[in-house]
């Protein structure tokens, strides 16, 4: 994430989009005060009712649904300079959130509330800034989709691994957390991850993963695809 945090009406620096906007529009968004919320915040939850349109302008929030067993699966992340496709959705069809949502690091926060939210709609610019935003939520959940019902599960935990690897080939994670990431039980998550260790392709400690040849991990989930 970029460095610093953006205040009061700075936050729409990480929305170059919203520059192009109308007087009206911009001075609205202009007066709304940005929020910093701690990392391991819970921002809705399944079954709350939305209160208004959100924009992440630093940070992440992790979108998550879980089932009645309590098994989890990351629908997808909410990062600098976009908006939640299920705020956006909840909003429009004044439904209550279906899934839950959780800040991973400290995150800057704008929030435009409800009723401002359907008046701002009636303008053309804005409205396509939206719906450009939630083309963008499908588009990964989609891949997502498309994941699960294809994939196998150890080129996805393998594929999973080098994107969350920051290049210290280190990642600081459990392997319940890696079931979350992938909608799986964390039994299947460790079975796989113990197999990779023997053939030599990582190691295990208490709270890591260590990638001991990301390359071959590369081209193992490229053979298996």
């Amino acid at each position: 994430m970029n460095q610093g945090s953006p205040g009061a009406a700075g936050w729409l620096n990480a929305f170059p989009d919203l520059a192009s906007m109308p007087v009206d529009i911009l001075s609205t968004l202009s007066a709304i005060q940005a929020m910093q919320v701690p990392g391991d915040t819970v921002l809705f939850r399944d079954g709350d009712t939305c209160q208004g349109y959100v924009f992440v302008a630093q940070g992440s929030v992790r979108v998550q649904k879980m089932d009645p067993d309590g098994h989890e699966i990351v629908l997808y992340r909410v990062e600098d300079g976009q908006t939640c496709m299920l705020t956006t959705s909840c909003l429009l069809g004044d439904r209550a959130y279906p899934a839950e949502g959780i800040t991973e690091e400290p995150t800057t926060l704008a929030l435009i509330p409800a009723k401002d939210f359907d008046a701002m709609l009636a303008n053309a610019p804005f409205r396509h800034f939206v719906l450009g935003m939630i083309s963008e939520r499908i588009a990964d959940l989609m891949a997502l989709i498309e994941d699960v019902a294809f994939a196998r599960m150890d080129v996805r935990l393998i594929r999973r691994l080098l994107e969350l690897d920051d290049g210290s080939h280190v990642l600081f994670l459990t392997h319940q957390q890696l079931a979350t990431e992938l909608g799986t039980a964390r039994e299947v998550v460790s079975r796989i991850l113990k197999d990779l260790e023997r053939r030599g392709y990582l190691n295990l400690k208490r709270g890591q993963v260590q990638l001991s040849n990301p390359g071959a991990l590369r081209e193992l989930a490229t053979e298996q695809l």
